[in-house]
């Protein structure tokens, strides 16, 4: 297992903690990771949800534990003392997730990681974003996002930003979107539509997205601008991160003039960072689905201005 992990930008490949609930192992990105704490006794919240063990205050900052034995309806454990708690930050917000056990940090291509199919995948309401095979063990991968949007929607895609858009009629250029949560990409494109921009071409990862890319560029090459108007990507999807997508289109001589928007839970100061050195034209936080609106408009604004010699 590898512990000393320095990953390049756009390689398609990420650090995945693994950890287990009882017998099952699983796994989160470790972009996602501020710290890991030792468990510690937590303050139970009145009348909170059932997945909310209480809230605790490392340094002053108070964060609320969820317990992943009953988000993932696994087995309790009577013995907390090697139970640990993983910090996390997305969505701009900092939540506690309580596991058994940590076992360490294993390097992972996305190509490696299978999407479940629908025998342990039920469509907008699964948490299991994906499994990979590492050493014999199956680790799945959970969609953390989706497991603290069932608890507090309020903390989801804010959609009401969206009224104000109502009743547009925007460009009728496809935008290209890659979002492997069924939830959220229903919940995008319903915005999307409100807005004025109907027509979009949906896929479940960024291979998908970069196959239909490619094809296009091969069909239409300088023209190939007046077939696509823009690509919304997340960043964490199997088989083709957002990343390498965004790498794969800036640095293709048809493509790279195409507006990249970023729209993941991951934005961070340090992913800001890795998304410009890619080459993408916005980066938002998922929350934010208004802001999403506007950087499309900006950015298909800036398309259709003329060149200047």
């Amino acid at each position: 297992m590898d512990t000393n992990i320095l990953l390049e930008n756009g390689t398609n490949e990420m650090e995945l903690l693994e950890f287990t609930i009882g017998d099952n192992h699983y796994g989160i990105n470790v972009a996602k990771i501020r710290e890991i704490l030792p468990y510690m006794p937590v303050t139970p919240v009145p009348n909170s949800h059932p997945y909310i063990e209480g809230i605790f205050m490392p340094r002053d900052t108070m964060i609320t534990v969820i317990d992943l034995a009953k988000a993932t309806h696994g087995q309790e454990n009577p013995d907390t003392s090697s139970d640990m708690l993983i910090v996390t930050n997305f969505n701009k917000l900092d939540i506690a997730f309580h596991v058994h056990k940590v076992l360490g940090i294993n390097r992972v291509s996305w190509a490696q990681i299978i999407t479940p199919d629908s025998s342990i995948s039920s469509g907008q309401d699964s948490i299991t974003t994906g499994v990979v095979k590492i050493d014999g063990r199956l680790i799945i991968i959970l969609d953390f996002e989706h497991i603290v949007n069932d608890i507090a929607p309020e903390t989801g895609l804010k959609v009401s930003e969206v009224e104000k858009y109502a009743g547009r009629d925007r460009n009728s250029l496809p935008i290209f979107i890659a979002e492997d949560s069924a939830l959220l990409m229903k919940l995008i494109s319903d915005s999307l539509s409100k807005a004025g921009y109907a027509n979009l071409d949906i896929s479940p990862n960024g291979q998908e997205c970069w196959d239909k890319l490619e094809k296009l560029a091969g069909q239409y090459k300088d023209k190939v601008t007046e077939h696509v108007s823009c690509v919304i990507t997340d960043i964490e999807m199997p088989m083709m991160d957002g990343h390498r997508l965004t790498k794969l289109i800036k640095t293709n001589q048809y493509l790279k003039n195409i507006p990249v928007v970023i729209f993941s839970s991951l934005i961070n100061d340090d992913m800001r960072r890795k998304g410009e050195a890619l080459g993408a034209d916005s980066q938002l936080s998922k929350p934010e689905i208004g802001q999403l609106v506007e950087a499309i408009d900006l950015s298909l604004i800036h398309i259709s201005e003329p060149t200047r010699p």
